[in-house]
């Protein structure tokens, strides 16, 4: 099949005939406007939700909804498992709300193929017009519908509605005193299998799709469920597992028995790599305001808390996104071979808690989640886990942002950092791309109460020199820890001037080699070519970019001879390899044999 141009934020939504499928995009260029080099900064608008018949070219894809009216709003098409309706989730930013549409598909006199050649759109009816809370289709039986939503419920909860009578809508699962229902799966009839986050750990639970009725908890190790892949019509269900310590599981589970057991079907297996070496464990530390923040660190058994170990503290307190157990190859490396250890803070703004935790890291409450960051520094610190020379903060995106406003705030705190991709620029992130979509989260500086939220924290608009704000202060440090801000030139999401602008700021305030200026730690950029924001690299390229940590030993060591450089660096010297290899120079760590 040909490439699908001006796809974004989409979804691939088969029809149950496999005669094609539904998906979004943005309307293509005007005939006779020159294709551009793929780098983006214009606004993205005009969201058209298309059917495409397979064998054929895009070019005769069947325009199924747009709205001329409302331009920013973003369509996501899912078909039901009966195939008889597709259901269309509309959005605006990224805001866990949405309106909620459907289409009886078996109700067109003349299939879709009917549409061809028509400048018609489908008839969807609106269930849902009011962008007031969450909904996420979980199953249907004919007109009714069950939905995952977050209606007067922030921890979420399933509701069932009658299409036919919209003004039906009953709880089926209410929302948990304290567990947060991240999603359900209907199985073999009407068994559901659902999945609660509770203090940042995965349950899994079978329950009765009819009623809600817990029929049996399914025991599952700490970690993070990534996927449940089940059908109503097979007793057969497929749960991807994985964990700090486990590469990756994928458990089948026959739900038609008494007690469902958890058989391996498929396992990742990492050579030379031995679980029983590492230790993964759960803490809660007090941040500034006093609340909780839960926190996983990761390292090699019995170590010694004696303050002497480098430290990797990752964050990312936004949008609602839970940061739950990961493997990665890059940190078994650092832990093995350089005695890092590993730490994820559940820092607000995210997820984990529902709602409230969303919403305590959001908008006017942002500086929480620098708050929650810095104290998880300072309790690394405290603990004996690492020192501030040897503590090192890395987040991407809004966890760029996080990483630079810690630095502007509490330069005296890290080590190194590195920050990937961030949103930099607070007062102008809303003018390009999908950034108008990020003021549920941060806010607008056009909006006056707002642009002072922003304009305490913007990294752009914060740069210190930490010299002459020190007075007798003995936690203001001299100067910048190194840093490594990193960004790609196709990035489409956060587009790379944010980084540019920083860096450039970064190097006109702190003046490296001025007289005066005591900044002597590298502040360096480095640019990616021919990628986007992560995951717009190519196969290649990211398989590569797992591979390369296990060259940490043979790197040479980065260049520090300047505070601004600026390297196009090629491709062959890994993203993963650079970056942990200038963070290990930076703070001083050795190849462990």
């Amino acid at each position: 099949m040909q490439r699908c141009m001006q796809v974004k934020f989409s979804r691939i939504a088969w029809t149950r005939d496999g005669l094609g499928f539904f998906y979004s995009r943005f309307p293509a260029p005007r005939d006779g406007e020159a294709v551009d080099s793929g780098i983006k900064t214009d606004v993205n608008l005009n969201h058209e939700v298309y059917y495409h018949f397979l064998g054929t070219d895009q070019s005769q894809d069947v325009l199924c909804w747009r709205d001329p009216d409302h331009p920013k709003y973003i369509y996501i098409p899912e078909v039901t498992e009966d195939g008889k309706y597709v259901i269309l989730s509309v959005s605006e930013t990224s805001d866990p709300v949405n309106k909620l549409y459907y289409c009886d598909l078996s109700a067109l006199a003349h299939g879709l193929e009917g549409l061809k050649g028509t400048h018609g759109v489908l008839p969807f009816v609106k269930l849902v017009d009011r962008f007031e809370a969450h909904y996420g289709l979980i199953a249907n039986d004919g007109t009714e519908f069950t939905f995952l939503t977050n209606k007067d419920a922030p921890r979420y909860k399933l509701s069932r509605v009658d299409v036919d009578e919209p003004g039906s809508w009953a709880d089926v699962l209410p929302e948990d005193e304290k567990a947060v229902l991240e999603s359900a799966c209907a199985v073999h009839g009407d068994k559901l299998l659902v999945n609660y986050l509770s203090d940042v750990k995965y349950v899994l639970q079978m329950r009765s799709l009819v009623t809600g009725e817990l029929l049996r908890d399914i025991p599952i190790d700490i970690g993070t469920v990534n996927g449940i892949s089940g059908r109503r019509v097979d007793s057969e269900v497929f749960v991807e597992f994985a964990s700090f310590l486990t590469p990756g599981i994928i458990y089948r589970c026959d739900v038609s028995t008494e007690v469902p057991e958890m058989n391996v079907y498929r396992e990742i297996s990492v050579p030379g790599f031995d679980r029983n070496e590492f230790e993964a464990k759960q803490v809660f530390y007090p941040s500034k305001d006093g609340t909780k923040i839960p926190m996983f660190i990761v390292s090699k058994k019995n170590l010694d808390l004696n303050g002497s170990h480098p430290a990797l503290l990752f964050g990312y307190g936004g949008f609602g996104m839970s940061v739950t157990p990961q493997f990665s190859v890059a940190r078994v490396v650092l832990m093995r071979n350089l005695g890092f250890v590993a730490c994820v803070a559940n820092i607000r703004g995210g997820g984990e808690y529902g709602e409230g935790w969303h919403r305590s890291g959001s908008l006017a409450n942002k500086q929480n989640c620098f708050d929650d960051f810095a104290a998880a520094g300072e309790f690394l610190v405290a603990a004996g886990y690492t020192s501030p020379a040897r503590l090192c903060i890395e987040g991407g995106s809004n966890g760029g942002l996080l990483v630079a406003a810690c630095l502007n705030q509490r330069p005296d705190l890290f080590g190194c950092a590195l920050a990937h991709v961030g949103v930099m620029d607070m007062l102008r992130f809303h003018k390009f791309t999908i950034g108008r979509a990020w003021t549920c989260d941060f806010g607008c500086s056009e909006n006056e109460e707002e642009f002072h939220w922003l304009i305490k924290y913007s990294p752009l608009h914060n740069v210190r020199r930490p010299w002459e704000e020190a007075g007798d202060d003995p936690r203001r440090g001299r100067q910048y820890p190194p840093t490594m801000l990193l960004t790609a030139d196709h990035d489409d999401r956060v587009v790379p001037s944010h980084t540019l602008k920083f860096l450039a700021t970064m190097q006109h305030v702190l003046r490296a080699g001025a007289e005066g200026s005591p900044q002597t730690n590298p502040i360096i950029a480095r640019i990616e070519r021919k990628s986007g924001h992560g995951c717009g690299r190519s196969t290649q390229r990211i398989v590569c970019s797992l591979a390369a940590p296990f060259a940490l030993r043979h790197l040479p060591a980065p260049r520090t001879e300047s505070l601004f450089v600026l390297s196009w660096m090629p491709w062959q010297i890994d993203e993963a390899a650079d970056r942990y290899a200038f963070a290990a120079k930076m703070m001083g760590v050795s190849w462990i044999d």
